[in-house]
């Protein structure tokens, strides 16, 4: 007599209690940013105007791509439960739809719809992102170099500069509620000027004047930035901060730390 064969499936009553769990850790490691992640979709919390932008984008896309997911997964289960081979006609076939002319229609402008509007929400809002003022209240120098920045604010006929060391990371002090505006330079290599509560991040290229503006929100605090290009041995040392403090607070920092013009 052969032995019984034992079945390669695993019972369902193992695997549930394991998906069951996998899906509770996901939940607590996605949680562990506050409450305020879910309704951000996991960014950061935004510390400017234009980073508001960036986050409704952002959650548009993520809704968006949700409900056609949605879609597609609903479809794919109704093909698999409606047209699924039959005991009683293992060899017979689903309906065909080749040569439907309104289905094929479908097929085709759908699509060509959803990638107009995602077109249109990306090109209206990327202009205003990278729009730029010809009268910003603050006007900031940002020179990356190896290894570290220097910002060099102009605000009111006064200057102030602040120069950092892999060591000793600079601070970028600015006001809330204002209009700054950053001149991105690079004697070197490439870099990348990144505050991950702007949600916005821009090349420091050798050779290439970039700039950007942002409104700051009434928002005081300190906030970490670094470089987000690979530039060479000492990257992950191009550490800054960019304090928002309120105006007082702002004016007494640059009569103090400021040279005129």
């Amino acid at each position: 007599m052969s032995p019984t064969r034992r079945s390669t499936r695993r019972p369902l009553a193992r695997r549930v209690p394991r998906a069951a769990a996998l899906a509770v850790l996901l939940v607590s490691l996605t949680a562990c940013g506050g409450p305020g992640t879910w309704s951000r979709a996991g960014m950061p919390e935004g510390a400017t105007k234009e980073a508001g932008i960036i986050q409704n984008l952002w959650n548009g896309a993520w809704i968006a791509s949700l409900a056609v997911g949605v879609v597609v997964w609903g479809l794919i289960l109704w093909a698999c439960a409606f047209h699924r081979k039959r005991k009683n006609s293992p060899d017979a076939l689903p309906p065909q739809v080749r040569y439907n002319l309104p289905i094929e229609i479908l097929y085709t402008t759908v699509p060509i719809i959803m990638v107009a509007v995602f077109f249109y929400f990306t090109a209206r809002d990327e202009n205003a992102i990278v729009a730029v003022s010809k009268n910003p209240d603050v006007k900031v120098k940002v020179e990356g170099f190896q290894w570290s920045w220097r910002f060099t604010s102009e605000y009111n006929g006064k200057t102030v500069s602040v120069v950092g060391t892999p060591a000793k990371r600079p601070e970028l002090v600015l006001p809330v509620d204002k209009k700054v505006q950053f001149d991105l330079v690079s004697p070197d290599v490439n870099h990348s000027f990144w505050v991950p509560a702007f949600l916005f991040k821009r090349d420091v290229i050798p050779g290439v004047k970039n700039v950007f503006d942002v409104q700051t929100l009434n928002k005081p605090g300190t906030f970490a930035g670094r470089c987000a290009e690979l530039c060479g041995v000492d990257h992950s040392r191009m550490l800054f901060t960019v304090k928002l403090v309120p105006q007082d607070q702002y004016d007494t920092y640059v009569n103090q730390a400021g040279s005129a013009q």
